[in-house]
């Protein structure tokens, strides 16, 4: 007879307060009945589950119930498990309209395919009992980077002189994990600046979560560049500029087109409030603006472009 919850506890978390501990788990179906305290068991490993893990976006935390921060009772690592959740929906760029899945089975193709390579999460595919993929996760060891340049005390100048080519660089670098990654015909497909990470023993940025993909009948890599698109506007910025964020005098220069085709009120001619951001970089992001005639089609070519605003800066 296989070992309750508290059995296993008691030999291999002896420190986990007995009044939490909860079942063990080997059907992961309903993730909503996995809490702390339960045990998730694949194979020959048990998971002690510690919290669902949460988004922090905007100010507010979005829980994500799908996804259990756990320790693993052999080894004792933190691992994260991500569990089988399907959704789908509609983003609109501008007159597009692109249809954004979560497909749990393409992100394990996607850890598979990057086994090795530190630009990425790692991680691996187990089935649990009833057939679901179950990715367990290496924890990223390292700060998010859109926190660490929200952190910054120091003025917009400073930092674009100082700290803002290397930042450049570093994200050139992320925008080639991207592109080798188009190479290979598959896509991030979440895109976003707080699924970059800083590593505190390399500094070199770190994508994770790779479980959405996309149907852009237009560019079939369009949703990934527009992603790249907001993170180098956040970059250049020193944070998010909007049409509410800017001094009365700073809103009589900006003009509709000045601003994101995704994001109406996100401001990307940001040479219109930084005069000393050179014309190579803000024409990138011009690129992704309301205004714009000629989006970027290839990654590469972005980073083309980059490489050149990059050479601009003098660093």
């Amino acid at each position: 007879m296989p070992p309750s919850a508290r059995e296993l506890l008691t030999r291999l978390a002896p420190d986990f307060p007995a009044r939490h501990v909860g079942e063990i788990h080997t059907d992961t179906t309903e993730f909503m009945s996995i809490s702390a305290g339960d045990v998730i068991q694949l194979g020959a490993r048990h998971f002690l589950v510690l919290r669902d893990e949460a988004e922090r976006r905007f100010g507010l935390e979005d829980p994500k119930f799908w996804v259990k921060r756990c320790r693993n009772l052999e080894t004792g690592n933190r691992n994260i498990l991500k569990l089988v959740f399907h959704e789908s929906f509609p983003m609109t760029i501008g007159s597009m309209v692109v249809t954004c899945t979560r497909s749990p089975r393409k992100e394990s193709r996607i850890l598979d395919l990057v086994r090795g390579d530190h630009r990425f999460m790692q991680g691996e595919t187990v089935l649990d009992t009833a057939g679901n993929p179950v990715r367990i996760l290496e924890v990223v060891a390292g700060k998010r980077l859109d926190e660490k340049i929200e952190a910054l005390e120091m003025s917009h100048r400073d930092y674009f002189h100082t700290l803002f080519p290397d930042v450049l660089a570093r994200f050139i670098e992320a925008c080639e994990a991207i592109a080798w990654l188009h190479d290979h015909n598959e896509k991030h497909g979440d895109v976003r600046r707080d699924h970059l990470y800083v590593s505190y023993d390399t500094g070199r940025y770190v994508w994770i979560d790779f479980d959405y993909t996309f149907d852009f009948q237009e560019s079939p890599f369009g949703l990934d560049l527009f992603g790249l698109g907001n993170i180098i506007q956040f970059l250049v910025g020193m944070g998010q500029h909007t049409t509410q964020s800017i001094t009365p005098a700073q809103r009589k220069l900006i003009e509709a087109e000045d601003c994101s085709i995704m994001f109406a009120n996100r401001i990307v001619n940001l040479k219109k409030l930084f005069p000393y951001i050179p014309d190579a970089l803000n024409n990138v992001l011009l690129r992704f603006s309301l205004g714009a005639n000629v989006f970027y089609d290839a990654t590469r070519d972005l980073i083309r472009d980059l490489t050149k605003a990059h050479k601009a800066l003098g660093a």
